[in-house]
């Protein structure tokens, strides 16, 4: 009954951590892709092919149902998956559609047309890959209309989260909120479209200031999880056995995360 958690490094530790606690009787299996990491500057048919091949290892370890918790995955390779590569049998979600739901005060399958939402400038801070795709807009636009979106790609923060520097991850931060806000003054809400971003969720605050209300994922994507297995238990999967792998060495990425998360972390070689 394992499910598979992916992401192209260690970003995706947040939203394990998040549906672990929600779900502490399911085992997860993480794959980090840290070898290629990270995956914000690639091409969208580099994430597409990475992404599959890490789906088919998790599959291999009994997970029928794999999330993307990699929000770059989740936007350049997540639909053509669904639409073009995935058997029967098998299930991979995205962690956008939580983010939009809470935003625009939607139920998990709501499919009425868009409406008018109480929120109309949102401000959104991915990676460049996240923010080319446009797969925000695109699976907003199918819940809301009138919402205004100022999309900042955040270069350098993943690198700087991965590698340990939160002085140089907190600075680029807060260069990246200037630099939104000279175009959209007054957000009214942010969204965090990277799973590396909720350790930084308090300086992106700080930066926006307390009035803009900030969306951050892991514990959305949580609760969103724990309803979809409620409604498809076929989707368990045959695994027994949490664990994390990795693409790249062990020792070093198990050092990293067991920093990233504050607790010890043991990865093994993909």
């Amino acid at each position: 009954m394992a499910v598979g958690i992916f992401d192209s490094g260690l970003g995706g530790l947040t939203v394990l951590d998040a549906v672990a606690k929600r779900l502490p009787d399911v085992p997860f299996v993480y794959f980090g892709d840290n070898a290629h990491a990270p995956y914000g500057v690639r091409t969208a048919d580099d994430i597409f092919r990475l992404t599959c091949a890490a789906t088919e290892r998790l599959w291999d370890e009994g997970c029928d149902l794999v999330i993307l918790a990699c929000n770059t995955a989740s936007a350049a390779a997540l639909k053509r998956m669904q639409e073009t590569w995935l058997p029967p049998g098998k299930r991979v979600l995205g962690v956008f559609v939580p983010l939009i739901e809470a935003l625009t005060e939607r139920q998990w399958g709501d499919n009425s047309p868009p409406r008018e939402v109480a929120v109309k400038h949102v401000a959104l801070f991915a990676t460049p890959a996240t923010v080319a795709s446009r797969a925000f807009q695109r699976e907003l636009a199918f819940r809301a209309i009138g919402v205004d979106v100022e999309a900042q790609p955040c270069g350098g923060v993943v690198d700087a989260i991965e590698q340990g520097d939160e002085i140089l991850a907190e600075a680029l931060v807060r260069s990246h909120v200037e630099a939104l806000k000279r175009r959209m003054p007054h957000p009214e809400a942010a969204i965090l479209g990277c799973t590396h971003y909720p350790l930084m969720e308090k300086v992106f605050q700080e930066a926006l200031g307390s009035q803009v209300k900030v969306y951050s994922q892991a514990n959305l994507v949580a609760a969103s999880l724990a309803d979809y297995l409620i409604r498809r238990p076929e989707f368990h999967g045959t695994g027994t056995q949490s664990k994390f792998l990795t693409t790249g060495d062990p020792a070093n990425v198990s050092v990293h995360a067991t920093q990233f998360l504050r607790r010890r972390i043991s990865f093994e070689k993909a």
